[in-house]
């Protein structure tokens, strides 16, 4: 089976810098732009399934896509974005300025970064984001998935795919609709 992962569209708040989390934030014109871009990209791929983290961007982002393979886009809430805790909302400079310590832990050793005020680590998101995946392995055998997600979940499944702990997460780059092909073959 092969599952094509890519991210989401450009935001508002992507471009403002602040910290999205689990905010149900939309696309941005270009994020709009992006996301169409992306679905005639993918127009003569053969497509079975689409799959989309429940928040707005991702799915607006899968459905472009979904549409023009004429197929529903069904939403998997271990797909969302990591949880920000506080910072959600938050300008980087600020969270910089209100937590410097973490925040600067969060940039060069971010597995050992929990968010503040009940936010999630990496580990968190790590966990289920690979239980969504291995039941997409296993429900949709020899089919092809596209899965719409975020940044830090991409980053998350393709460390842990790779059999790489989350200390590699910043060496991982997810770009607005960026798309990454994985495989699975014989377990």
């Amino acid at each position: 089976m092969r599952i094509i992962l890519v991210r989401h569209g450009e935001t508002t708040w992507n471009i403002e810098g602040r910290y999205q989390g689990q905010e149900n934030t939309p696309l941005s014109e270009r994020g709009l732009r992006q996301g169409h871009l992306l679905a005639e990209g993918l127009h003569h791929i053969s497509i079975d399934v689409c799959i989309s983290s429940p928040l707005q961007r991702s799915y607006q982002t899968c459905k472009l896509c979904a549409d023009l393979h004429k197929l529903p886009v069904a939403t998997d809430d271990r797909l969302l974005e990591i949880n920000h805790g506080s910072w959600e909302g938050v300008l980087a400079p600020e969270i910089a300025k209100q937590f410097p310590q973490e925040f600067a832990l969060w940039h060069t050793q971010p597995h050992l970064v929990q968010m503040p005020d009940g936010g999630e680590s990496l580990e968190d998101v790590r966990k289920r984001a690979r239980a969504a995946f291995d039941d997409y392995a296993e429900k949709y055998a020899g089919k092809t998935v596209l899965v719409a997600a975020h940044d830090a979940v991409n980053k998350a499944i393709i460390c842990d795919l790779l059999g790489l702990d989350m200390s590699h997460f910043w060496q991982i780059k997810q770009d607005n609709t960026c798309i990454n092909v994985l495989e699975y073959n014989e377990g």
